[in-house]
């Protein structure tokens, strides 16, 4: 009798009608092959074998680059499940639509079918997953990115319990792409691009938008975090999880080589992206990493701005819409290293910086998270790493200090939940638009985003030692337009006196907005940085949080009768505590 995986797959082989189907175990003799044969196609090509073995650049369809969030749909039952910050289609015209574009769409190919594990492989919180694809370019990043092949099939069992995604490339053509979430399913289905974000399935697709359905239901959390381990002089380590939009300096976070190693603090990699959690039975949340790589943006990654992943990724790697060196090496803008004569460009034509860069602005690596020096040593711990403190920041010129500490839970879920970046020239064409990201999920979130508030609130009362939140701000700038904060492995000074307040003793004085740390408190030693910088990177401005009222009402007024009233009444309590001060300054 034939599992209920085995039944799915007949059924959509049935929908797609393969040439073959091909069963992957995930095995060094399989991949060679695969490699091989990407080779033949014009897939893959293969970089120097002396500086970087194993290592593979893929150039992708000039049209199909990014994630594309205009054709990414959450179809639920109900559209007010949605929320309105999603695109929604109903399951019923999903099913017919993106249906009818995958009848017959694997003719004359092979389908592969890609069971994946998504954390652990013995970690309880961890699940698993099944993709289907017809792009032997997918499967070597799955393999790269999750525990694939028959350790997931092992796991799985002839149990139903996995999320079945179905990814056909189709002709990739942005008329006819779609990438659907099915919640009340567990189904995804993606049509009509190669992209990383759209095709590897275990990654947003299921790790953030199915996951984050699955955890509201389930009593745990899926988010888009990092996940850091900060070890002090006396050895200790602490976990910390921060989320931060696009162009925040993220990944470089996670793998920061921390300014204040010679007096012993260090930053350890547990993930660069995503965190599961789930309430352990030390009545902390216990957080697991579900990715086993790292899937970054290459541009502006080097040797100052992240060694670390520069260190990880000289091997069994593969690269995307990056340049191609005379000597078959990866380039890209901000790699730090010439590129010599000869260079191509991401499209494979002679580089000419006059009509495109040389790698694509949104050009990737895909590179195995052991690879990196600063893994952590828990970084597979079944059991996940205890997490005691969570982090939101944005890219902020003025308003929002270097650090605040929320007052308590419902506050944190309120700073979260009115988190904004602000563009760049380079991205908009305008600089300084705020845009409201929310715990930086909201790309990401498979449902209505109040309720997704709601849910996190419900946590705060669940868990019985809830971590301490904290916003910081890397950006900020002076009058003369300039960065207060020199960031990058500096920013250890602001993580050991989270980990000063998490242990009762860092100093903080009490602002309308949280606690910013007391003069003293920031550990400044060895860094050329003025009184008077400092001053203004910690100021609150009772007039700036009042112009910032204004925008989160707006923002919130989306949400209608479903917004959380612990959140409406944070903003009223936000108000009252900036009137005051700014009545005590007249």
């Amino acid at each position: 009798m034939s599992t209920p995986l085995e039944q799915w797959v007949e059924q959509q082989a049935a929908l797609t009608r393969p040439r073959n189907i091909h069963w992957c175990d995930g095995s060094d003799a399989e991949i060679a092959r695969l490699n091989e044969q990407m080779l033949r196609d014009g897939t893959f090509t293969a970089l120097n074998e002396k500086s970087y073995p194993n290592c593979y650049l893929h150039r992708s369809n000039p049209n199909d680059v990014a994630r594309t969030e205009h054709v990414t749909f959450i179809c639920s039952r109900n559209k007010e499940d949605a929320g309105p910050t999603n695109n929604w289609m109903a399951p019923a015209e999903a099913k017919a639509k993106v249906g009818a574009l995958f009848m017959g769409s694997m003719e004359g190919r092979t389908m592969y079918v890609v069971p994946y594990i998504m954390g652990p492989v013995s970690s309880p919180i961890s699940k698993v997953g099944v993709q289907l694809t017809d792009s032997a370019y997918v499967v070597a990043n799955m393999r790269i990115m999750t525990r694939m092949g028959k350790v997931a099939l092992d796991r799985l069992g002839s149990s139903p319990d996995f999320v079945p995604g179905l990814h056909g490339l189709g002709d990739l053509n942005p008329d006819r792409r779609f990438i659907c979430h099915f919640p009340e399913e567990k189904l995804i289905w993606s049509f009509g691009s190669g992209y990383g974000g759209n095709a590897l399935l275990g990654k947003k697709c299921f790790a953030l938008r199915i996951a984050s359905a699955m955890a509201r239901e389930q009593g745990w959390m899926a988010e888009h975090m990092l996940i850091l381990g900060l070890e002090a002089s006396s050895g200790k380590v602490t976990y910390l999880a921060a989320a931060f939009p696009s162009a925040c300096g993220k990944t470089n976070l996670a793998m920061m080589v921390s300014a204040l190693e010679a007096s012993g603090y260090r930053v350890w990699t547990v993930g660069d992206d995503i965190a599961w959690m789930q309430v352990g039975p030390d009545g902390c949340l216990r957080a697991i990493n579900p990715e086993a790589g790292f899937f970054g943006v290459a541009p502006g990654t080097g040797a100052s701005t992240n060694p670390n992943v520069m260190q990880a990724l000289n091997k069994n790697s593969i690269f995307t819409n990056v340049g191609l060196t005379a000597s078959r090496e990866p380039w890209w803008e901000g790699i730090e290293m010439p590129s010599g004569d000869g260079m191509l460009d991401w499209q494979g034509q002679p580089f000419d910086p006059k009509v495109r860069t040389a790698a694509h602005p949104n050009s990737r690596y895909t590179v195995p998270a052991r690879q990196a020096p600063c893994i952590s040593k828990r970084w597979e711990d079944p059991a996940g790493v205890p997490i005691s403190a969570f982090i939101f920041g944005g890219r902020r010129t003025k308003t929002a200090p270097l650090v605040f500490e929320a007052f308590d839970w419902q506050h944190g879920v309120f700073v979260g939940a009115t988190m904004g970046s602000e563009t760049t020239a380079a991205a908009t064409g305008a600089v300084g638009v705020l845009r409201r990201d929310p715990m930086a999920m909201l790309p990401f979130c498979g449902y209505n985003m109040a309720d997704y508030w709601a849910h996190w609130l419900a946590m705060g009362r669940r868990v019985p030692h809830p971590p301490k939140i904290f916003h910081v701000n890397w950006f900020r700038k002076g009058s003369d337009g300039k960065f207060l904060w020199p960031g990058f492995g500096e920013n250890v000074r602001v993580l050991k006196w989270m980990l000063e307040r998490i242990e009762g003793k860092g100093k903080a004085v009490e602002t309308p907005i949280g606690f910013v740390p007391a003069a003293d408190a920031l550990t400044l030693d060895g860094l050329d940085i003025s009184r008077g910088a400092m001053e203004a990177l910690q100021r609150v401005d009772p007039a700036d949080y009042a112009a910032e009222l204004d925008d989160t009402n707006a923002f919130f007024h989306k949400f209608g009768a479903k917004l959380p009233a612990e959140l409406r009444a944070e903003q009223e309590k936000l108000s009252e505590r900036l009137q005051r001060v700014t009545v005590a300054q007249k």
